[in-house]
């Protein structure tokens, strides 16, 4: 096979259905849009058995080919630049180009927050106990997609697909029983602060800004369970109550996974045209329509929202335009309100042009992590970061991405993520502070935003 293979099949409304198809090979993931809860979602995109994987931890990475190498390329220091290579040799096969999917094979993966240390200098002093690794992401060579508003799903194989063609079609319908252990919990999530540590913290955050060190940061705690089993059966759980749009789950060896539950889009790239739409400014749902109503109206009327929404914005345009083509980054929303199950959001969208395909992962990696989710200036917030938060961040806060060899690349901001690493599970909830901002609102919104997740856990499978 010299060319991407492009087999029909009957449309699937959710990838998920076919999840179990895949379970039993190395690394499955499933990016997964909930388009029924979101009309302007499109693509569910299911894939395993990476023919190569990158991971890296601290100082360290790995590039693993699983089958012969179809090109030559060299594991570098900074795993950062052997993506960067990875995706010239990727965007450069003769068979690359098409656009009918956002995925003709490609890398899928995620980097955590701590990848952060390989674009800027920081301090590494939090206590790194989640046993995931910094960064890992696959390059695969088929994909199952499934497009929404045609109401299509289709195999992609590319030239390098280990499997043959009637191998992957058995397996995706021919489901089998699910022979996995059942997902439970065994305590109660805790919180890694106390309300008077978290206050101390805060405190400090207040005393940098005071000081002119920065001007927004955003402080995060972490919760934590026990667990034991598949984490899928709790991924499900979590989808049926709160559907968000750019949800994941990547399963890892021994038991380990990503179950990402996130609202936030990081950086687009469609044809050139790069986007982001950064999240600053929430609300809880109110219980009946006209509470509802009015708590999206305060949100939007907030003068101290829309001032932490609009640093961010600023923030994203010049990440943007490092490697945008100049005078193309504008900002065609500013203050728009997006709604989920457990909150609302204040969400803006910055955009900008790419000159070649290559350039939307370098876009990616020199802006990462997302501006939203550490604060301004960025590089002073997040050494802030490393010195309050108790524990690392791990995937939280990070990004689950897809690049496709035709240079189309979408990304989340891994909030709502929870991170299971074979013993614990982990969830992550936080908050921009800045002069204005009052303590007990702020201890009280990661309760808000993370409560939806934890609490349904706890319900359904606590023993």
């Amino acid at each position: 096979m010299s060319e991407v293979k492009l087999i029909r099949l009957p449309y699937e409304s959710s990838l998920a259905r076919l999840y179990p198809a895949v379970q039993d090979l190395d690394y499955p993931i499933l990016l997964d849009s909930n388009h029924d809860s979101f009309s302007d979602t499109r693509w569910d995109i299911l894939s395993a058995a990476p023919i190569a994987t990158l991971t890296a931890q601290g100082t360290s990475s790995d590039l693993m080919w699983h089958t012969p190498a179809p090109f030559e390329l060299s594991n570098q220091e900074n795993p950062m630049e052997t993506l960067r290579l990875m995706v010239e040799e990727i965007t450069n096969q003769p068979w690359s180009d098409d656009v009918t999917l956002p995925f003709n094979g490609g890398l899928l993966g995620y980097y955590g927050y701590e990848a952060g240390r390989y674009v800027e200098q920081l301090p590494e002093s939090v206590i790194e106990d989640v046993n995931l690794p910094t960064l890992l992401v696959g390059l695969y060579g088929w994909a199952l997609i499934s497009d929404h508003q045609a109401k299509t799903t289709s195999l992609v194989m590319t030239p390098w697909c280990q499997f043959d063609e009637q191998t992957l079609l058995d397996r995706l319908t021919k489901l089998t029983s699910d022979k996995t252990v059942p997902f439970s919990l065994h305590s109660a999530f805790e919180a890694n602060m106390s309300a008077q540590s978290y206050a101390e913290r805060f405190e400090k955050v207040k005393n940098y800004i005071k000081a002119g060190d920065c001007y927004q940061v955003n402080l995060t705690q972490r919760f934590s369970a026990s667990y034991e089993g598949d984490t899928w059966s709790a991924y499900l759980a979590l989808k049926a109550v709160c559907p968000t749009p750019f949800s994941a789950y990547f399963k890892l060896p021994d038991g380990r996974a990503v179950l990402s539950h996130s609202p936030e889009r990081f950086i687009l790239c469609d044809q050139g045209r790069v986007e982001s739409k950064p999240i600053k400014g929430t609300r809880a749902r109110g219980e009946n329509a006209k509470q509802d109503a009015a708590l999206a109206e305060e949100l939007l009327a907030s003068e101290k929202d829309r001032a932490e929404n609009l640093m961010i914005v600023d923030l994203l345009r010049n990440d943007l335009g490092k490697n945008c083509v100049t005078g193309s980054v504008k900002v065609p929303i500013l203050f728009g309100l997006e709604s989920y199950a457990n909150v609302h959001h204040m969400v803006s969208t910055v955009e900008g042009r790419v000159a070649k395909k290559a350039d939307a992962l370098t876009v990616f990696q020199e802006g990462f992590p997302g501006g939203s989710i550490t604060g301004a200036p960025k590089v002073r917030a997040m050494e802030i970061i490393d010195e309050l938060e108790p524990h690392e961040r791990s995937v939280y806060c990070g990004s689950m991405i897809y690049f496709g060899c035709n240079g189309q690349m979408d990304s989340s901001i891994t909030i709502r993520t929870l991170v299971a690493d074979g013993q614990k599970i982990h969830c992550w909830a936080g908050g921009g502070l800045v002069a204005d901002s009052i303590c007990e609102e702020e201890y009280q919104e990661t309760f808000t935003k993370i409560g939806r997740l934890t609490h349904t856990l706890e319900k359904e499978f606590l023993r």
